[in-house]
């Protein structure tokens, strides 16, 4: 029953962990922050964990653990609500386009793409700014406190849980049982991205605007989905899953354990550790041995060698499991032209059925093969090398920067050749007055993507909303296309065709590796249990889930972030003024 209810918890953690990931683009466009500010509200989840996870590990061991695991899940809970909060105290999403809604009705009135077109979406975006109305500034940072307090509540989860399954489970079993509660953890992110996915389609504000209004797609840099709703539903189970806890035993009957009997009495000696329970009034009136005896503890500990190996290989392991959970979905979207959706989806049934079976096996082949710690390490060796090299491919599998006048390409066909500077200015765009902060692309007859319609130099539009066309357009025209195919349309244009066959390789080779690695996560977690002393489980649980965040899940996620933050080509701005999020990255370099 506690093995059900623990993996009732890991797959509503998991599936929120998972969602958080899958909204890092839906944030970064809805609050207008770069990749580094979205690593930190990431990394926020390790650091309210790394604040308490010791203390918990450490202490709860001495009190009732099933209640202290369910009190950390309500609190999970809380944040995990307390990040959709953003969302209804902001306003409604605002974007630049050339067109825009008049009424009601739905109606739309398009402005002239040259002239006097940049300067009235200047205008309209700048509108109350004087007033210091720009919404949600930082309203990031509620999003990063709730991601903190989820961090805290999760602390009691996985030290303890696992302590107590291995407390009073048979020791041929519990590397089976830890298996099987880690192939349901890692169901939860099949969940948690496919929630991702079916949120990113929806729009942000969706039940609060007319979905004919919205004139952006989620192939468009520009498009948030309703990322806040995830959170609720997300929340809203993480509730659920810790009433359970406050229901089981603090400790389960005695399993009957092979022993041999003792000396003096002749009766069988069970190896099952007793647990000492504390109550919190011992404590508050002075018994401060428990303290006292932490110190030693922690120094035992680390002076296990094979344990500190095992911290540092994990370490530099996990700060590239990291990397990849958190920012390959955004890879896809910016590498191979996938949407926010279909990045999320894919990513989640690709990779994850992946590693719930490599997880599963690794228990499999440790109960069948019963592996002693030698064993376990060298199955993990091979498995992760193995794994490595599934991965080199990744530094040819690529696709073209997208074709984008006055950035990757000049406006000029000629120009190809040429050592010509690259400028989001031209003749052909010259006296149009557009605006260097626009983006509000459009693709032209020739296949190239321009910044804006008025940076595509087009004089006259027809129809409106998301059929509105741009004729005229001297910037197409420099392209050698005739002055009556000088037209663009709203929207990026689409990825090359080829570009579809490198992405499904990709996913492949993602997939076969992430079994492989996974092929060899229980024998090696089961290295943390089994090479320390038996009262130091928790402990030794515990500070690996410090070290892993300490030196990977906070630092990881900002660093990277940063690094992609350098590949930006074209930065979006903020309403009133400063940087925003980024529109267009350069492919090569980010991958």
């Amino acid at each position: 029953m506690f093995i059900c209810v623990l993996a009732f918890c890991n797959l509503s953690k998991s599936m929120t962990g998972s969602y958080t990931k899958s909204t890092i683009t839906q944030i970064e466009r809805r609050f207008d922050i770069p990749s580094s500010i979205v690593g930190i509200i990431d990394g926020s989840f390790e650091m309210g964990n790394l604040l308490v996870i010791t203390v918990v590990s450490y202490f709860g061991a001495k009190f009732h653990r099933p209640r202290i695991i369910g009190a950390g899940v309500l609190l999970m809970a809380m944040g995990t609500l307390l990040m959709a909060l953003p969302h209804f105290l902001m306003g409604r999403y605002e974007y630049e386009s050339v067109a825009s809604p008049v009424n009601d009705a739905g109606n739309f009135t398009v402005t002239s793409p040259c002239t006097a077109g940049s300067q009235n979406i200047a205008q309209q975006l700048t509108a109350g700014c004087d007033k210091g109305e720009e919404q949600g500034s930082l309203m990031w940072l509620v999003l990063l406190l709730g991601n903190s307090i989820r961090g805290i509540g999760e602390a009691t989860v996985g030290p303890l849980g696992m302590a107590f399954i291995d407390d009073y489970a048979r020791p041929e079993n519990s590397a089976f049982y830890i298996g099987c509660l880690y192939t349901i953890s890692v169901i939860g992110p099949l969940f948690g991205y496919s929630l991702g996915s079916y949120c990113a389609n929806l729009y942000v504000d969706i039940g609060f605007v007319d979905k004919e209004s919205v004139l952006i797609t989620p192939q468009d840099s520009r498009w948030v989905g309703a990322w806040w709703l995830g959170y609720l539903v997300a929340g809203a189970l993480s509730v659920l899953s810790a009433v359970p806890f406050w229901f089981l035993p603090s400790a389960l009957p005695e399993v009957p354990q092979p022993a041999e009997p003792d000396a003096s009495s002749g009766q069988p000696v069970h190896t099952c550790p007793e647990q000492t329970m504390v109550s919190l009034a011992e404590i508050a009136k002075g018994n401060v041995f428990i303290c006292l005896d932490f110190v030693p503890s922690l120094k035992r500990l680390l002076s296990n060698k094979i344990y500190v190996l095992y911290l540092i290989f994990n370490a530099l392991i996990f700060n590239g499991f990291v990397i990849i959970v958190t920012y390959t979905p955004k890879y896809f979207e910016q590498q191979f032209g996938q949407s926010a959706s279909r990045a999320n989806f894919l990513f989640g049934i690709t990779s994850i059925p992946a590693m719930c079976l490599g997880i599963f096996l690794s228990g499999v082949i440790m109960k069948r093969f019963n592996l002693d710690q030698l064993g376990a390490a060298k199955m993990g060796f091979v498995t992760y090398i193995a794994g490595f090299l599934c991965t080199v491919p990744y530094f040819v599998l690529s696709c073209p920067n997208m074709d984008v006048a006055g950035i990757t390409v000049p406006y000029q066909r000629s120009a190809l050749a040429g050592d010509v500077d690259v400028s989001l200015l031209s003749s052909c765009n010259a006296g149009c007055g557009c605006s260097l902060n626009q983006w509000d692309p459009v693709c032209g007859q020739n296949g190239v993507t321009y910044v804006s319609a008025c940076h595509a130099g087009c004089n006259s539009t027809h129809g409106s909303g998301m059929n509105t066309n741009f004729h005229d357009c001297r910037c197409v025209q420099n392209w050698g296309v005739s002055e009556v195919n000088s037209t663009a349309v709203l929207g990026q244009c689409p990825r090359q065709s080829s570009c579809s066959t490198v992405f499904y390789i990709f996913l492949a080779l993602q997939s076969l590796s992430f079994f492989l690695l996974c092929l060899g996560s229980v024998p090696l977690f089961l290295i943390c249990l089994r090479t320390v002393e038996p009262e130091l489980k928790s402990l030794s649980a515990g500070m690996f889930m410090l070290v892993l965040r300490l030196m990977g899940g906070i630092p990881a996620p900002i660093y990277f972030g940063a690094l992609i933050d350098s590949t930006c080509l074209k930065w979006g701005s903020r309403k009133c003024g400063g940087r925003g999020a980024c529109r267009m990255y350069d492919t090569q370099t980010f991958r």
